[in-house]
């Protein structure tokens, strides 16, 4: 059985070793003390395999049936998320503990419980999960496309695990304007914050609430000076759906936007990042899954459909079997109260074990 002391005292070294996904080193210091965890629990040393320029963590077989899929980076800049690690009572408090570093420890713990798993089972830890996946999404994609089963270590649902996911698109539209002196002649310019805002305005009659489709404006940058009338704005875009057409049609539209004043210029970068997760991707398995939890005494778990995407969108992508959220349980991703429960971790921990085994 697991040791929950030890299992949170190596999980305080990977939480206190802060992993923005931009500080490409910072995420490298953490593969490599994830890599010793790795060494002290497995039979065999894990390797480093370069994609794009950066470190993707891999262990375990080469033609594996079961591939465990996590990521080592958070979203939280160095010295954003303060104290590093802090315990009040059955939660743990830090950067990237939910999403997802107790994940990756689980994982290793319930594929060392399992001999022979270097034969069936493999573990990938990337780096770029949190922006997109843009180096690894098509590594991620060919090593799916020929597994039995994806299981993906993300946090839980409030103990739920996650069987359909939202597609994502990332948009920025950029208005070109013209400068002037807000207080001598504005009406010479061409007022960039106004156009942007008449773009902001029209993104709401976008959404689709009966397929979730969400198109929410994100950051916002314009102007130079308080003085000057501002000749640029940029508009971040976070778009959502579970249906893929409507991504495609919520592309379309934000790309026909026309700017106020004829002389103003619009142009629309970004489009679709992850495709969305159906649930006739993952049922088979969440019955399995299921089935297991009740053998051994914890189920029933229960599932969700959710509106964040996950390196499992590319894996269903490349038509592979998921079940996602088999991570921590706890709450607060991306949030400043991002926490674990500790009295969960080793039924999980078990959990997933018998679950990986049942699959070889």
């Amino acid at each position: 059985m697991a040791n929950l002391e030890t299992f949170l005292s190596e999980l305080r070294t990977l939480v206190e070793i802060e992993s923005p996904t931009e500080d490409l080193a910072a995420c490298r210091n953490a593969l490599d003390a994830t890599s010793e965890i790795i060494q002290r629990h497995l039979t065999i040393a894990p390797e480093f395999i370069e994609q794009g320029g950066r470190p993707i963590l891999w262990w375990g077989a080469r033609d594996p049936k079961v591939l465990v899929l996590a990521h080592i980076d958070t979203v939280w800049p160095h010295g954003s998320y303060l104290p590093l690690w802090r315990e009040e009572g059955e939660k743990v408090f830090g950067p990237g503990i939910f999403d997802m570093k107790a994940g990756i420890l689980q994982a290793i713990y319930a594929v060392a419980a399992i001999e022979g798993a270097h034969e069936s089972v493999a573990i990938a830890i990337t780096t770029d999960e949190e922006t997109g996946s843009q180096t690894t999404r098509e590594f991620i994609k060919e090593r799916s496309a020929t597994v039995q089963a994806v299981l993906v270590l993300e946090a839980s649902l409030n103990g739920k695990v996650k069987i359909g996911r939202k597609g994502t698109s990332m948009y920025q539209i950029k208005v070109l304007g013209r400068a002037s002196h807000a207080g001598l002649e504005p009406e010479k310019g061409i007022n960039a914050t106004v156009e942007i805002a008449h773009i902001v305005a029209q993104l709401a009659a976008l959404e689709v609430p009966e397929f979730g489709t969400t198109v929410v404006p994100t950051t916002l940058h314009s102007g130079t000076t308080t003085n000057t009338v501002p000749a640029e704005a940029v508009l971040d875009i976070d778009s959502r759906s579970f249906l893929h057409a409507e991504m495609v049609r919520v592309e379309s539209e934000l790309k026909k936007m026309k700017p106020l004043h004829p002389e103003a210029t619009i142009s629309v970068t970004g489009g679709i990042n992850r495709p969305p997760w159906q649930v006739d991707s993952t049922s088979e398995l969440y019955e399995i899954f299921e089935r297991v939890a009740t053998e051994i005494g914890v189920g029933p778990i229960g599932s969700a459909s959710v509106g964040g995407a996950s390196d499992g969108n590319f894996a269903a992508a490349a038509g592979a079997r998921v079940l996602d959220g088999l991570g921590a349980i706890g709450d607060g991703a991306h949030a400043p109260h991002e926490h674990i429960l500790t009295s969960s971790v080793i039924e999980r921990i078990e959990l997933l074990s018998r679950f990986i085994k049942e699959l070889m």
